[in-house]
């Protein structure tokens, strides 16, 4: 589905059903150089068991037009804006990794709007080594070899992922070149690194959210390690915290855990 967003194309998946904002809603955000392909299991799930699915690309990102946003704050403003285009009141909020932040920072933002926040495979704060940073922006695919490294704990793929054969480094490698290729006038890569790296405002947002907050985590995640929810664990109302046998790609590497762990979190999540 195609929206229009501060006068700019703006896709979201919409798990293969109609959309209906009469239904309560899941918006899923995605991270660094990914798109909305990264939730097709949990997207897919929710909207065929009665929700609204808005699996978003980000501004800049593959199939959303317009330039990617320079912060957290901003990218907030943009998911803020498309609900409003969508037609949606409130929604449940589900971020990875950067996606997190921005889920975050909306619902510290607009709290009467948002009924459950999920945030995966996340931290606070999220420093990017200058390694990475400056690798993302002079050296991109040699960053994208090693971020894959570092986001993966298995080589083999579980029962749900793509089948018998996946190669699961592989697979996140391709996204992330596509990703990269798709936006011929901005680095997206290094864009959303330096805005992951300068978000200052984890604490002050999570002591604004007033919603069930849930730590979607994984246990050898190396690129946001569970210890590193602390400061906002702390700080956080309603706190549920799930760990899952993954790295980074929690969504990949451990997707029915993801899916059933997102499942009881926003059962009975209102309309």
């Amino acid at each position: 589905m195609n929206l229009q967003v501060n006068g700019q194309r703006s896709f979201c998946y919409t798990g293969g059903k109609p959309f209906d904002a009469a239904k309560p809603t899941v918006v899923f955000i995605h991270g660094v150089l990914n798109d909305h392909s990264v939730w097709i299991l949990q997207s897919r799930w929710f909207a065929h068991h009665g929700w609204n699915v808005l699996a978003l690309d980000l501004p800049g990102h593959c199939k959303s037009a317009g330039a990617p946003s320079a912060s957290v704050e901003e990218a907030a403003r943009f998911v803020l804006a498309l609900l409003d285009a969508a037609g949606v009141e409130h929604a449940a909020l589900v971020g990875h990794s950067f996606g997190s932040l921005i889920a975050l920072e909306v619902a510290a933002s607009a709290p009467q709007r948002v009924t459950h926040l999920a945030m995966v495979g996340t931290a606070y704060p999220m420093a990017v080594s200058p390694a990475l940073l400056d690798g993302a922006l002079n050296d991109p695919q040699r960053a994208i070899a090693r971020v894959n490294v570092l986001s993966h704990s298995t080589l083999a793929p579980p029962p749900s992922s793509l089948g018998p054969g996946t190669w699961l480094r592989g697979a996140s490698r391709a996204l992330m070149r596509r990703v990269l290729a798709s936006n011929r006038e901005t680095n997206v890569f290094h864009a959303g690194f330096k805005a992951c790296d300068s978000y200052a405002n984890g604490e002050a947002a999570m002591a604004q959210v007033r919603c069930p907050v849930l730590f979607l985590l994984g246990a050898v995640d190396q690129m946001t390690p569970p210890r590193a929810t602390r400061a906002l664990r702390d700080k956080a109302p309603h706190v549920r915290v799930v760990t899952v046998p993954a790295g980074h790609a929690l969504m990949s590497e451990a997707p029915d855990a993801v899916m059933f762990a997102l499942r009881d979190f926003l059962d009975g999540a209102p309309a």
